[in-house]
């Protein structure tokens, strides 16, 4: 992709090396919106670009295998995004399996007691 003369400075290819985002963009007259590889109306360009803002940046350090891995399952997200939703889904599964647990102990203490009297 190419930024915009005098909105990014310079090149960049995967949209999740683009420049970091103010919110003053949210303003701009020209009503393109992409997500991903898509273009989109500007209320669903909004909603992403408001998504993005809460986001933070950080670096770390991967084996190339997992980077590989997840820019081939992108299909036109960038990959630290595939990446990110990878993650939540991992917490929300640990999350849910600490549940399950909890409610399976439940259970299984609540009908020891009944069996006792």
């Amino acid at each position: 992709m190419k930024g915009k003369s005098g909105v990014t400075g310079k090149n960049w290819v995967d949209p999740d090396d683009a420049p970091e985002l103010s919110g003053e963009e949210l303003d701009r007259p020209d009503g393109k919106w992409r997500v991903g590889e898509r273009e989109v109306s500007p209320a669903e360009g909004k909603v992403a670009f408001r998504e993005l803002l809460r986001k933070k940046r950080i670096s770390i350090w991967l084996d190339e295998s997992i980077i590989e891995h997840f820019k081939a399952k992108a299909k036109g997200k960038g990959y630290q995004t595939v990446i990110n939703e990878t993650l939540k889904t991992a917490i929300e599964q640990e999350n849910l399996e600490k549940l399950l647990r909890k409610i399976i102990r439940e259970e299984m203490h609540g009908n020891r007691t009944e069996n006792r009297n």
